[in-house]
């Protein structure tokens, strides 16, 4: 049986005042991250005096562009802009079945199709309360999210270690290559391009797939952002050059736009122009990440200093990027202590993305009683 989304949710209609709200608990469709993926600190506070409420245990979603994703449950009181749309359990309904609810990608795609606008679509908040939900007794609601919830918990953990992992692998870069008074034995300056090749990708437009070829996605600055490809990512062919197809563990920069480095662990993708592939046959990867990684602060100020429309750096900034380069025995010995680090990153990230995927197939199954719950214990 199924019943309406009104029948077990509602629209939290409470205001609360700006100057209570700081970057962590006021949300905006900017600071919610796609593929729910949660939120992140917002980058400032609306202009006005009151703005929507919302409480510890509400679901929050973007209503702008529904195709992104964009979910998270509060953990905690807040403000959020009038494009986020706030809903609230009713006495029927587990406060965490209500998310798991919102985050099948079946109510994205409903809110997608019964929208409105064609640039900006925006949820039609009507239509989004019509939408049908299967009709669970409330026991079993909390049976199906705990299960769902274990995984995003698993999830958040392993996001809390690499966050953890990220900030060692920044204290031990700093003692041993910031905080030289002079250079020791055998070590000498350089920079990046003389430790590393920067590869621009290609504009993919020019490599669609062919009609008997099952396309790849293409990983552009959006895509780099947010972590993952999804559904609506441009496809290119897999024939592409090898050098401009990219793998877990690739360290990727994104060099116009919104500039960043990181450790690419969203599956197998083709690289677009403004993002540069970094790999180097001298050194390893711990190495050209880390200098490279480091310089960002810097490259984002010239590309801010040259702006007109869209930041960006040239190729010759990366020259004069230094970096110092460790006699071999200190090199092995940094190495061993920031290789690991990263290696565990990564394989933190890969894990993440197949718990998501679990996740995600679970869900409809889970909604649609395809799986028996009746031996699950959720206490």
């Amino acid at each position: 049986m199924k019943c309406k989304l009104s029948d077990i949710c509602s629209f939290r209609k409470g205001k609360v005042e700006v100057e209570n709200l700081n970057a962590k608990n006021y949300i905006s469709t900017e600071n919610m991250l796609p593929n729910k993926c949660g939120i992140t600190e917002a980058s400032s506070l609306p202009t006005v005096s009151l703005t929507q409420e919302y409480n510890s245990g509400d679901v929050l979603v973007s209503n702008i562009r529904p195709y992104f994703k964009k979910i998270w449950q509060a953990e905690y009181d807040g403000g959020c802009s009038n494009d986020v749309l706030v809903f609230v359990p009713k006495p029927n309904t587990d406060k965490d079945f209500l998310y798991y609810v919102l985050a099948d990608d079946d109510f994205f795609t409903y809110s997608m199709a019964t929208s409105k606008g064609t640039k900006m679509p925006r949820g039609d908040k009507t239509s989004i309360m019509q939408y049908e939900v299967p009709l669970i007794d409330l026991q079993v609601q909390k049976k199906i999210a705990s299960v769902l919830k274990a995984l995003d918990e698993r999830i958040k953990l392993n996001n809390e270690i690499n966050n953890n992992l990220e900030q060692q692998a920044q204290a031990i870069f700093a003692n041993e290559f910031l905080s030289l008074d002079t250079l020791p034995e055998g070590w000498k300056q350089a920079s990046l391009i003389d430790i590393a090749d920067y590869l621009n990708g290609l504009a993919m437009q020019k490599y669609r797939p062919t009609a008997d070829e099952s396309g790849i996605p293409v990983l552009k600055i959006k895509e780099l952002r947010q972590g993952c490809c999804d559904d609506n990512s441009e496809l290119c062919s897999p024939s592409i050059k090898s050098d401009y197809i990219i793998h877990d563990g690739d360290v990727i920069f994104s060099w116009s736009g919104s500039l960043l480095v990181d450790l690419w662990c969203g599956g197998i993708c083709g690289l677009n122009q403004h993002l540069f592939k970094v790999t180097s046959s001298k050194y390893d990867k711990w190495f050209y990440y880390a200098w490279t990684k480091h310089h960002l602060d810097r490259f984002v100020a010239v590309a801010a200093d040259k702006a007109t429309t869209m930041g960006h750096i040239k190729r010759d900034e990366l020259a004069k990027a230094e970096v110092l380069i460790p006699n071999e025995a200190d090199y092995n010995r940094i190495g061993a202590l920031l290789q690991p680090i990263y290696e565990m990153i990564i394989s933190n990230r890969i894990e993440n993305k197949k718990l998501a995927a679990t996740r995600d197939t679970l869900l409809p199954k889970l909604m649609n009683g395809e799986i028996d719950m009746s031996e699950v214990d959720y206490e």
